[in-house]
């Protein structure tokens, strides 16, 4: 399989430098497009403001490296619960590959919060990279 068009699942958070470091030199050997979307998930309009805003400033910024390092990139923004945006996108749009980072979060973190990765892998139906940042 070629991947032409990689979904990269971005939280805006530091493992970000981790995946996009991945996937650009994935998206460079391949020719393919990399679609950067985050998931704003707020409880209150006021938050929603905030973190669309703070979310498009950071989508932005990786969008001007990778382009700067001939990456073509997208940048989209989607509001709700994060597993069930991002299989949203997926079902809408004709992407090859899913490319995540994982948190490796302890057991009470999982259990506490449940896992993106994990209902993603579950659901997702394309391939799905998992790329575990090094701390």
């Amino acid at each position: 399989m070629l991947y032409k068009e990689i979904l990269v699942a971005i939280d805006c958070s530091p493992v970000d430098d981790a995946l996009l470091e991945h996937v650009s030199g994935l998206a460079l050997q391949l020719g393919a497009t990399l679609h950067l979307l985050h998931v704003v998930h707020s409880h209150t309009l006021e938050q929603e403001r905030f973190l669309r805003e703070y979310s498009l400033m950071t989508l932005d910024a990786y969008h001007h490296t990778l382009r700067a390092a001939g990456v073509d990139a997208r940048v989209l923004i989607r509001s709700g619960e994060p597993e069930r945006e991002i299989l949203k996108e997926i079902e809408e749009n004709r992407y090859d590959l899913l490319a995540m980072a994982i948190h490796g979060h302890r057991l009470p973190g999982r259990v506490l919060f449940g896992s993106v990765s994990r209902v993603l892998r579950q659901k997702t139906t394309i391939p799905l990279l998992l790329i575990k940042p090094d701390h």
